[in-house]
Parts: structure tokens; C-alpha cells; sequence
């Protein structure tokens, strides 16, 4: 099962590839502003760019650093490489923590609301492995970049076996079959790039770029809020144990609303950032389905430069799923290039 991610370009890294083309210079970065799960970076990094990626979730930019990595950057010498570090969290002791105490029916007891993201094997599963990568990174067992690497396995871990319909924004009050397997963590391949890999977390509008850089923008179409419907990987990425409320068990995630969630806001924002983006190119996607009109779009780019808009064709509308959903339209998926 791949990553599931509202928005994912999982499908259509091929085609944005050859939007994204070679790189201008040995100096120059593709610059993944909303980088999500990574899947468009990885696709320029393969074309031999420099990477800077972004985003407003720890989660997301963990999860988006690791398809990164490369087999120079991680030895993990004091646990005797990275196959027996995964093997040692996989037979790790196993503590309940905040995760079995939250997000699984051990949850009724604690806070009166049964939830059930992970069955309780599975959550006190994910509260050990957690536990035991900040021990180590605690005593310096192992660098801060190892232990990126291992949360992001980790969060790809627990992806496979929770019990959700596609986002963490609510649990499926029945079991699927998925979520009664077992929490397992695997090594993934890493990479053997010689590029340079830069890495922020915070407001897009923050993200250094200069003009002969390529910035891809793949802002939300829609309301659906990721720090609340990623709440979860949020938590578990940080490590931390939030004040939670409500059925789905929120931790505080207000303070990175997106303005491009609101449909009166989306254009505008979008549009001001294209305008302070130094880059000389800029591509955007957007969908049908978003809150910014196409004409719209194309009237307020056209004022920064030439546009170019070209059809990526249709996808399913919001599938986190890796099957279809037959009852729900597709949408039309777009790239729009802006020369400055």
C-alpha cells in the first residue's frame, strides 16, 4: 500500500517529470514548497536536481526527507547499520504510552471516548518504537538525521495498520482487515544521489529561493485542514503528548490553519506568493475540484507572466485509498507554468 495522502502526486510523477525537465545548473534547486509525502522531490531528484523541501507539518517534511536519503547520509554504526536498527525496534520491550492511552480503545478508560485508530497491540507497538528512538537519539546512540529516517519509518509502518478510511481526521468504528495486522517496520531503499538536500519546516512564504531555481507549488484545493486530518503523524513525528479533545482525539493545530483551505482567501494567497517567488519559473497544480476558479487563476498569474496551463488528465476525487471509489467522480488534474 502506498502512503495515504490527501492530494498525493504519487500517480502522476511521470508526467510532472517532464514539466520539471533537467536542471538549469549545478547550482540550482527544485524547491518543493508543499512537499506532502515527497513523491514529486524524489521524481526531480532522480532528474539530478538539488532538493529544498517544505512544509507546514514535521510529519510531512520527515516523511518527504527520508524518500530522500541517501546511503551516505545514514550508517547508523553504533546499532551495526540500518537493517539491525529496524530489527532491534521491531523486537523492541513493549511499554503502553500516550498513543495506546489516546488513539486505541484502551482510550474509553482514559479519556471516556473509545477510539479506535490502532488496536491496542498495535499502539502500545508504535509508543515502544517511539520511545526507543528518542532514547537512542537521547544518549546520541544514533544522529539527528538516523532518527528522522526511523520516525518516517515508522510513520510508513503504522500507515499500513490504521484503521481509517484514509486520514487520521476519524477512525472506522469497525476494524478493517488492514488494521489487524501487525505493526511492522521495514528498511527502505536509499537513494545514491550526490545532490544537496535542504530541508524547512514552516510558511511557504518563508522558503528561500533565488532565480534560477524551479519552485513547484502544490498548495490544498479544499477545506479539508492536513494538520487536522494528519493530527495523528503529527504527534507521533514530535513525540510529544498533547492536550487532545473531541471524538478524534485533536491535538492543538489552529496555529497552521492554510489560508488556501478558505475559499476567500485561496486566490489571493496564491497569488502573493507567486509574486514574491524570485524564481524566473514557476509550476503550480491545481484541480477542478479546488476553491480557485481556472480563468481566475490564469487573470491573476498573467499579470506576474506568460502562462502556460496543461491538463494532467483525471484522477479520483480525494482516493487515499490505493482502490478506487467507483461512486465518486474523477477530477481533472492541471500543471500551470508561469515565465517571469
Amino acid at each position: 500500500m502506498s502512503f495515504r495522502y490527501i492530494g498525493s502526486k504519487a500517480r502522476l510523477v511521470d508526467q510532472l517529470g517532464e514539466f520539471i525537465g533537467k536542471p538549469y545548473s549545478k547550482e540550482s534547486y527544485f524547491i518543493d514548497a508543499f512537499c506532502g509525502t515527497g513523491s514529486v522531490a524524489e521524481a526531480a531528484a532522480e532528474l539530478g536536481w538539488n532538493i529544498r523541501i517544505n512544509d507546514i507539518l514535521y510529519s510531512a517534511v520527515i516523511t518527504s526527507e527520508a524518500r530522500l536519503m541517501s546511503i551516505h547520509q545514514v550508517s547508523f554504526e553504533n546499532l551495526g547499520g540500518y537493517d539491525k536498527a529496524i530489527e532491534k525496534l521491531n523486537a523492541v520491550v513493549l511499554e503502553p504510552g500516550f498513543v495506546w492511552r489516546a488513539y486505541s480503545p484502551a482510550s474509553l478508560k482514559f479519556y471516556g471516548v473509545e477510539r479506535k485508530y490502532f488496536s491496542e497491540e498495535n499502539a502500545i507497538k508504535i509508543d515502544s518504537v517511539r520511545r526507543q528512538i528518542k532514547e537512542w537519539r537521547d544518549v546520541s546512540t544514533i544522529s539527528h538525521t538516523e532518527e528522522r529516517l526511523l520516525i518516517a519509518d515508522l510513520l510508513k509502518a503504522l500507515n499500513r495498520i490504521a484503521n481509517i478510511a484514509g486520514t487520521f481526521g476519524c477512525f472506522l468504528s469497525k476494524w478493517t482487515p488492514q488494521s489487524k495486522g501487525y505493526l511492522k517496520l521495514e528498511c527502505r531503499k536509499l537513494k545514491n544521489y550526490n545532490i544537496k538536500i535542504d530541508v524547512s519546516i514552516g510558511d511557504v512564504f518563508s522558503v528561500k529561493n533565488k532565480a534560477y531555481d524551479l519552485v513547484y507549488l502544490d498548495p490544498p484545493y479544499t477545506k479539508r485542514q492536513y494538520a487536522s486530518y494528519y493530527h495523528i503523524l503529527e504527534t507521533i513525528a514530535f513525540g510529544d503528548e498533547p492536550i487532545i479533545e473531541g471524538v478524534s482525539g485533536l491535538r492543538p493545530w489552529k496555529d497552521k490553519a492554510s489560508a488556501f483551505c478558505y475559499k476567500r482567501k485561496a486566490l489571493i494567497t496564491l497569488s502573493n506568493l507567486v509574486s514574491e517567488i524570485q524564481a524566473k519559473k514557476v509550476l503550480v497544480s491545481y484541480s477542478n475540484d479546488g476553491h480557485i476558479k481556472m480563468d481566475e487563476m490564469i487573470a491573476a498569474f498573467n499579470n506576474l507572466g506568460m502562462v502556460k496551463v496543461s491538463s494532467l488528465g483525471e484522477i479520483n476525487r480525494y482516493e487515499p485509498n490505493k482502490k478506487p471509489l467507483k461512486s465518486i467522480s474523477n477530477v481533472n488534474e492541471f500543471l500551470v507554468e508561469i515565465e517571469k
